[in-house]
């Protein structure tokens, strides 16, 4: 492997043609100099330099290992340059794992408005995917963060987390419902105006847990929801709303994405809340990876 002192010696005296300048220059002996620039041919087997007591001249083929050396000095500048800027995390890419919650609440929107103004040459990639398959992700290191509504366990060995939003529930009413009229507004919803609807539930990606955490909130507030429809998504059963085909319970979040036709309505007493944690890996390789966790947290 050649030697970066030795190149950068070989081009200040092939610039200089002298090697009293070129030591100045570098501020070194000339002497030393004189052998470094020797052992450097002597280590190519190649004369680099036309030699007389007036004057050191680059040979032909001095003058073509010059072009290769300033372009190489030039690239290895670059890549100093490179790894310095990995270091403080403003550049490299980003694999991001969330749920549809992260997205709609603007948690995920925002955090990736600040990585861009802050770092424009940082890429990201985004995996929508179930929790369970995010933190494998993380296991696997395919995924660097991921936004999920089911945590990995506390005292998990590989996975750290922290919640960054616990979202309340709105009712979503078609606007012809009895609930939505304007002297129905002005009384507060209590838990027999919810008995004898008809509601649209959402089946989140995440499966039966959530449903079964926000059935057993139903029934420890009093009422057992009865389903007729079932929304792949929140966007969907607000439009089955508008439609007037049911009542649904959506999250405070997606308030501005009501459609015309549905009116929403709090529900203090309602407990169910819809959590969403950032997980990483406790062993975080890469300052960027740090560097956007925190965003997402603060």
């Amino acid at each position: 492997m050649l030697d970066i002192r030795q190149l950068n010696y070989f081009v200040a005296v092939a610039e200089e043609e002298h090697v009293g300048r070129a030591a100045e220059r570098l501020h070194i002996s000339q002497s030393p100099l004189s052998r470094q620039i020797a052992q450097l041919e002597e280590r190519l087997g190649l004369i680099l330099f036309e030699r007389s007591q007036q004057r050191i001249r680059l040979t032909a083929d001095g003058r073509t290992f010059l072009a290769e050396t300033r372009a190489f000095l030039t690239h290895g500048q670059r890549l100093e340059s490179l790894g310095r800027r990995l270091g403080r995390g403003d550049e490299g890419g980003l694999c991001i794992g969330y749920v549809e919650h992260a997205m709609h609440s603007g948690v995920l929107p925002a955090a990736l408005r600040e990585i861009r103004s802050t770092r424009p040459s940082v890429h990201v990639a985004l995996y929508s995917q179930q929790s369970s398959d995010q933190l494998e992700g993380l296991r696997q290191r395919s995924l660097d963060v991921a936004l999920v509504c089911a945590p990995p366990q506390a005292d998990d060995a590989e996975l750290d987390r922290v919640q960054v939003l616990s979202d309340s529930m709105l009712l979503a009413l078609p606007a012809s419902h009895p609930l939505a009229r304007p002297d129905a507004l002005r009384q507060a919803l209590q838990v027999a105006d919810l008995r004898s609807q008809e509601w649209i539930a959402i089946q989140h990606k995440d499966g039966a847990l959530e449903q079964d955490q926000l059935a057993i909130t139903c029934a420890k507030a009093g009422f057992t929801p009865d389903v007729r429809m079932q929304a792949p998504e929140p966007a969907t059963a607000l439009g089955l709303v508008a439609a007037g085909l049911g009542i649904a319970m959506i999250q405070q979040s997606l308030r501005h994405q009501a459609p015309p036709g549905v009116v929403l309505r709090e529900v203090p007493w309602f407990e169910y809340r819809t959590p969403l944690w950032v997980a990483w890996h406790r062993v975080t390789l890469r300052p960027l990876v740090d560097v956007f966790r925190q965003i997402l947290v603060a």
